[in-house]
């Protein structure tokens, strides 16, 4: 596994940024309901990414060395009237800005506070490059626009969400990832339509330890195949499994199994 770097990282959140405003300011109605995030209307899950990024800027310039709390952070909240899509379109290209420019100055390997076992800025940028990318198209599929990312970026959030289940495993006593200490089951993913020179296929290992994973083609008790968008929204859970282009193959209820569970992070 091969990260992308700093740079890319950085270009990647400002450009996600960017769609994610032409979102907010298609004419989409604020105030829907978010399918894949049935708890949030269409201005909720903007201003949580909002919120997510603003608070990363935080941590970044002040190279906090413990968690800072969010209400600490200014700005964090956006606009004080909801329901305005140009005051919320304003505040997330300030958020964008902000949070780009003060990890493009950090640069990868200064050292801050971070949750997941990795202290550094570099977990940041890779870590809102892969919030953003998820989030937006929580808001894409919600509004009915279409939905693309690069192949890259795809690949590394599903390395990233395999390894942030695997730290939750080993280091915090969480219900949901308990229940997913079991072994005999594997699960395949299979990018169909995998950029050349891009290793697009994955093999996780359910073990009473913890998950094993890795990149490369092997059995399994399961196998998810299609296209490489639709397997990392799938696996996400942000798509069905019966969606055009998806094909289960094997044990499905195991690939269940493990869709139920895997919800944290």
């Amino acid at each position: 596994m091969t990260l992308l770097s700093h740079d890319r990282y950085c270009d990647e959140i400002a450009h996600q940024m960017g769609l994610l405003r032409s979102v907010v300011t298609s004419g989409a109605d604020l105030t829907a309901t978010v399918p894949t995030c049935p708890d949030w209307s269409l201005e909720q899950l903007v201003r949580h990414m909002g919120v997510a990024l603003r608070w990363t800027d935080a941590l970044v310039r002040a190279r906090a060395q413990e968690e800072i709390p969010p209400e600490r952070v200014p700005g964090i909240g956006g606009p004080a009237v909801e329901g305005d899509p140009a005051a919320l379109d304003a505040w997330l290209a300030e958020t964008g800005e902000l949070v780009v420019g003060a990890l493009r100055e950090a640069g990868p390997d200064t050292k801050v506070w971070g949750w997941a076992g990795v202290h550094d800025t570099g977990f940041w940028a890779r870590r809102m490059t892969h919030e953003i990318t998820v989030h937006r198209a929580d808001a894409t599929l919600a509004v009915g626009l279409p939905y693309e990312v690069a192949p890259e970026v795809a690949a590394d959030t599903l390395d990233e969400w395999l390894q942030i289940v695997a730290w939750v495993q080993r280091n915090l006593p969480h219900r949901v990832a308990a229940e997913l200490l079991v072994g005999d089951r594997s699960i395949h993913l299979h990018a169909t339509d995998a950029a050349a020179g891009l290793n697009a296929e994955w093999s996780v290992d359910l073990t009473e330890q913890g998950i094993v994973w890795r990149r490369g083609h092997e059995k399994a008790t399961v196998a998810l195949r299609g296209p490489l968008t639709s397997v990392l929204l799938a696996f996400y859970g942000r798509l069905p499994l019966d969606s055009p282009g998806l094909e289960v193959l094997g044990e499905r209820e195991v690939l269940e199994f493990w869709l139920e569970r895997a919800k944290f992070g």
